[in-house]
């Protein structure tokens, strides 16, 4: 598997991805969706993000809320951290190839 091509980033689209389909095209919402989608709803998730990113515990609750989306910096840590925020981040920067066969 090739992780670097020309036109992005080779994806596997399988286990708790984002697909390109499912993204909503606001930025909040699309990032609260793919933290709930990597972390659930539970208080335990807020905490993980917060350490992920340094950010405080009501930036974070704004994050899975959908109400602010993550500033460049938290951006990075977040997509550091999880799959699921790295590849929409990916497919809302139409940068996102998929595997030969897949989508």
């Amino acid at each position: 598997m090739n992780l670097r091509v020309k036109m992005g980033t080779v994806v596997p689209k399988m286990g708790t991805f984002v697909h390109p389909e499912d993204v909503p095209a606001d930025y909040r919402a699309a990032v609260a969706m793919a933290l709930h989608a990597e972390l659930g709803s539970t208080h335990r998730a807020i905490k993980s993000a917060m350490r992920w990113t340094g950010a405080s515990e009501r930036t974070v609750k704004y994050w899975f809320a959908g109400e602010r989306g993550p500033s460049g910096e938290h951006l990075v840590s977040l997509a550091r951290h999880s799959d699921v925020v790295l590849v929409l981040l990916l497919t809302m920067a139409d940068r996102l190839v998929l595997e030969d066969g897949e989508g």
